[in-house]
């Protein structure tokens, strides 16, 4: 009698399981974007604009890719409601409010500060819901503006200190 057909099936409904179950855990993210500060003499360019779009989805992407986070859709509703309101990075915390309507754990939102065409920095800031609290926040500096560098500063960022972090 061979057991290795057993054995096998053991390890696939344990796996099955802890996949199963990593499925329910996935923490929620609600993502509100990511905001220009620019602080250099050139004014903020159309091109500049589609990237800050752009690393969102990359964001996005990785974030439903880890199988640990899940971005939640925001509603029309609540988009009105943000974009009444005042930016983000100066209304308060109310990325926490917003996040508890969508029914998040997670609140997320992003800056890009351009000091020149040259020197650019990426931040990500993210607070859980319950309490406020910081759940992660990091930067990353950019060399160069294009659509290469802003996308690769995203993916270094979210592959190199936030997946590996949590």
């Amino acid at each position: 009698m061979k057991t290795f057909p057993l054995a096998s099936l053991c390890v696939a409904l344990t796996l099955a399981a802890t996949a199963a179950y990593g499925e329910d855990k996935k923490l929620k993210v609600a993502f509100f974007g990511f905001e220009m500060i620019n602080t250099s003499p050139a004014p903020t360019s159309e091109d500049e604009k589609a990237r800050i779009l752009r690393i969102g989805e990359v964001l996005r992407e990785m974030l439903n890719a880890s199988g640990r986070y899940e971005v939640v859709t925001l509603s029309d509703a609540l988009q009105v409601k943000i974009a009444q309101s005042s930016k983000i990075t100066g209304c308060n915390g109310c990325q926490i409010d917003w996040a508890r309507e969508a029914g998040a754990d997670i609140a997320a939102f992003g800056t890009v500060q351009k000091v020149s065409n040259l020197i650019l920095n990426e931040n990500l800031y993210m607070n859980r819901v319950a309490g406020g609290a910081p759940f992660f926040s990091h930067s990353v500096d950019i060399r160069g503006n294009t659509d290469e560098t802003w996308e690769r500063g995203m993916r270094y960022l979210i592959g190199n200190y936030f997946l590996t972090a949590k």
